[in-house]
């Protein structure tokens, strides 16, 4: 029988969690970019209000393991030395814009991608390889000019990456999510961002505690997140053989898995997005990936690397982050609804008003 190591074990962990993750988020449809179409389209507060208790989970559950295990979360990257404001808003909005184009984000795309919509996949592919140019290829030497531009390390520094106050932001969530649901029986149809909160403390505590005890190979402290995993899961497939394992990785192969298991129970939403039709799907699907990829390395993540994961922290950054993403998306969305070219195979509404259906 095989003896695992640490590092093993932490990428198993990895992939059951984002088996989980997926599976979950298969069968609520968890999407951020989403929650901003709903509100639009139909005025739905449902997928929002998941978001929303996911931050809320996310934040107290990491909060609790962090100060009990004693993980230091201001070694994550959340918290990296010289923060550049400007360009993780400029980031922020680039990716805001290119997941309202490609009709979602990164997690959101390996979710329609495994429940059968070929279109995600075109996204996925040109996010990973525009994430690995920005991070490491071609694109670095672009971007690294504004990522590590003196003057605006300089200006950002006299706000410095600080730590949010932990009441603060729980209070700002708690508001937010009782202006959503505004009844109290529609709280227990959230259980979606319930678990997904969780989830995010989990990744902590298996990178950050666990991990650590890892003698074989290091174990770098991560979350959840899916921009730059997605590059290094391309990177894996192409370069196997020199290539590693990791956690991050392996929780991007779990979101496929569980998603994709996830739907043949739930068939429900197994199938391409028909309401995304026009001869410029594709030129969106590359445009919004190649967007996303770009933007999701400036801004140090993704909807959930930095509105649940990075949020997680406290890091003030990653608010800086998720609200840049917010108001691209939003702004995106409101244009493109008005040119009628804003995409919704299902809309998602509270049990008490009308139900499911496909448009």
């Amino acid at each position: 029988m095989h003896d695992f190591e640490v590092y093993e074990i932490v990428n198993i962990l990895g992939f059951l969690l984002g088996l989980a993750f997926g599976a979950i988020a298969q069968k609520k449809q968890f999407c951020f970019s989403g929650s901003i179409k709903d509100y639009i389209l139909t005025k739905s507060t449902m997928r929002g209000s998941s978001v929303l208790t996911a931050m809320l989970v996310a934040v107290i559950s990491t909060y609790l393991v962090a100060s009990f295990y004693e993980i230091d979360l201001t070694q994550s990257y959340y918290y990296r030395d010289n923060v550049n404001y400007f360009a993780i808003i400029f980031g922020g909005l680039i990716f805001g814009v290119g997941m309202m184009l490609s009709d979602g984000c990164s997690n959101r795309h390996l979710i329609k991608f495994a429940q059968g919509d070929i279109n995600s996949l075109i996204v996925l592919v040109f996010l990973a390889i525009f994430a690995y140019a920005t991070a490491k290829g071609m694109l670095s030497e672009v971007i690294n000019p504004i990522v590590n531009n003196p003057i605006l390390i300089e200006w950002s520094s006299y706000i410095g990456n600080i730590s949010m106050n932990f009441y603060f932001i729980v209070a700002v969530l708690l508001v937010l999510i009782y202006i959503l649901v505004k009844k109290v029986n529609r709280l227990a149809s959230l259980w979606d961002g319930l678990l997904i909160g969780l989830f995010i403390a989990a990744a902590w505590y298996v990178t950050g505690v666990y991990g650590q005890e890892s003698m074989e190979r290091i174990v770098e402290l991560n979350g959840i997140t899916f921009v730059y995993p997605s590059a290094k899961s391309l990177e894996f497939f192409t370069f196997y053989q020199i290539s590693e394992l990791t956690f991050p990785v392996t929780l991007v192969f779990g979101v496929i898995a569980g998603a994709f298991l996830m739907s043949k129970i739930n068939r429900k939403y197994s199938f391409g997005c028909t309401a995304s039709k026009g001869q410029h799907k594709l030129k969106y699907n590359i445009i919004g990936g190649s967007l996303m990829g770009i933007g999701g390395i400036m801004a140090i993540g993704c909807t959930v690397g930095q509105g649940l994961t990075g949020l997680s922290t406290l890091a003030f950054s990653s608010l800086v982050a998720i609200v840049s993403i917010f108001i691209s998306g939003t702004i995106t969305a409101i244009i493109l609804n008005k040119k009628s070219k804003l995409p919704m195979c299902f809309i998602f509404e509270w049990k008490d008003s009308t139900p499911n259906y496909q448009i």
